[in-house]
């Protein structure tokens, strides 16, 4: 998405009354407004709020004014106004400035707290970088609206102006799920305000290591598990990892001390067990079920395995095997 989108999203002013708050890392935002206003010339004279005040400007220029010092502001920048910040922002007469706008609370959430009743709250996965967030003097993403001397004017709109027209297209024609949508899109946009506002220390975390090689084999063996009845070689299961078969192979063995063909055999027989326990299922129902086109060669391979027969381990419960 970008500026020009920004330019379109109109219907942002919509989310009055459609999302009222959200939590993320255990801080709570209470959302007080929600604003667009196209490129005629304007101008807000000195003010200031109880809340966050930002403004995201799509297209033009302006001034932005933020106590004694004066800010020139052009498409692309982002500017804050924090609570008591005494402020004012005027548009060019020559080049009108267009800017979206969203207000907010921000503060730690009290212990067992819930969002507004309108919205539900977004979850929120754990991760190397998460910190106690509700002890807002500790350094992390939140410190880009808790510092009270941090930059109020940047040019990293990252991911604002997706989250703009997203949140615009929810308010603009709410369809099943909308609450849960704009919880997810409000927490997103909260967070990624801070981290534009933050400086590069504060969202430094320690390396992030990303080990593949268990989650290939994970995807790889979830193939073999849901394919049990399918006739299946090692070029189809490479395929779904994406990789030469060679490759797929080694990494396979190195995960899991065992080859692919083997793991299946092995899956193919444990299903094999579980299904001959129900008397309704016939031998040949439970060899087809695990892949095999023929009774014989099942039932080699199961007492191969298991050292006994379909029939034995039927007649015993499978109890010889617990």
């Amino acid at each position: 998405m970008t500026l020009a989108d920004v330019a379109a999203a109109d219907r942002f002013v919509d989310l009055a009354g459609l999302l009222e708050s959200c939590e993320v890392d255990g801080f709570r935002a209470d959302f007080l407004s929600w604003g667009h206003y196209r490129p005629d010339y304007w101008r807000n004279y000195w003010h200031s709020h109880s809340f966050h005040e930002v403004c995201l400007a799509y297209s033009g220029e302006g001034r932005f004014n933020n106590g004694s010092t004066q800010y020139d502001v052009q498409p692309g920048a982002v500017f804050l106004a924090r609570p008591g910040d005494v402020h004012e922002i005027e548009s060019s007469r020559t080049a009108p400035l267009g800017i979206a706008f969203w207000g907010f609370t921000f503060r730690p959430a009290a212990s067992g707290s819930r969002a507004g009743e309108s919205v539900r709250p977004a979850a929120t996965a754990p991760g190397p970088d998460r910190r106690p967030a509700v002890a807002p003097d500790l350094p992390g993403w939140w410190s880009g609206l808790t510092r009270p001397d941090g930059p109020v004017v940047s040019d990293r709109a990252g991911s604002l102006p997706a989250l703009i027209t997203a949140l615009a297209a929810e308010a603009a024609a709410p369809v099943s799920g909308y609450t849960t949508a704009l919880a997810a899109l409000g927490s997103a946009l909260v967070l990624e305000t801070a981290r534009t506002f933050a400086l590069g220390e504060d969202l430094a975390v320690d390396p992030v290591r990303r080990d593949r090689g268990p989650l290939v084999v994970e995807a790889m063996q979830r193939h073999l598990r849901d394919n049990l009845s399918r006739p299946i070689t090692v070029r189809d299961v490479a395929a779904v990892a994406h990789l030469s078969e060679r490759h797929a192979e080694r990494l396979f063995q190195q995960q899991t001390g065992a080859s692919i063909m083997s793991t299946l055999r092995r899956l193919r027989l444990e299903l094999a067990a579980q299904l001959l326990l129900d008397p309704a299922v016939t031998v040949t129902e439970v060899a087809r079920s695990c892949g095999y086109s023929d009774v014989r060669p099942f039932s080699t391979a199961f007492r191969r395995h298991y050292g006994r027969t379909p029939g034995e381990h039927r007649r015993t419960g499978g109890t010889e095997f617990v």
